[in-house]
């Protein structure tokens, strides 16, 4: 593999979360603001069809941030529009992302038994 390709996963994932930071500092918006405006926007980019050119450019850097979420959200929907018509827009971003969903479930509930979790004080 050439390593220009893991340098735009660097760039355009850095990029991405610089965004993320800029907001947090700048702006009075919450965390969970952020978070749905990012997943937001990588649905609406999808949809629009620039976020597929920028996943093929940087990979896991354009798909592991939040607005992959939203690529992956997006992405299912058209997918099964077109498969199956408009009950697809209903099922299609459950369908392309219950993996990583039901991974993180998992993943957090055997975090949850090995670790000690404590009550906010």
């Amino acid at each position: 593999m050439d390593i220009s390709k893991y340098i735009w996963c660097f760039i355009v994932g850095g990029l991405i979360c610089v965004i993320g930071q800029i907001l947090i500092d700048k702006t009075k918006l919450t965390s969970a603001r952020i978070l749905v405006l990012f997943v937001t926007a990588g649905v609406i980019l999808t949809g629009l069809g620039v976020y597929e050119p920028l996943v093929d450019l940087a990979g896991s850097g354009a798909t592991v941030p939040l607005t992959g979420f939203g690529y992956s959200l997006g992405k299912g929907v058209m997918e099964e529009v077109d498969s199956i018509g408009l009950l697809g827009a209903f099922t299609g971003g459950i369908k392309a992302t219950a993996g990583g969903i039901s991974a993180a479930i998992i993943f957090g509930f055997i975090a949850a038994l090995i670790a000690k979790p404590k009550m906010k004080e």
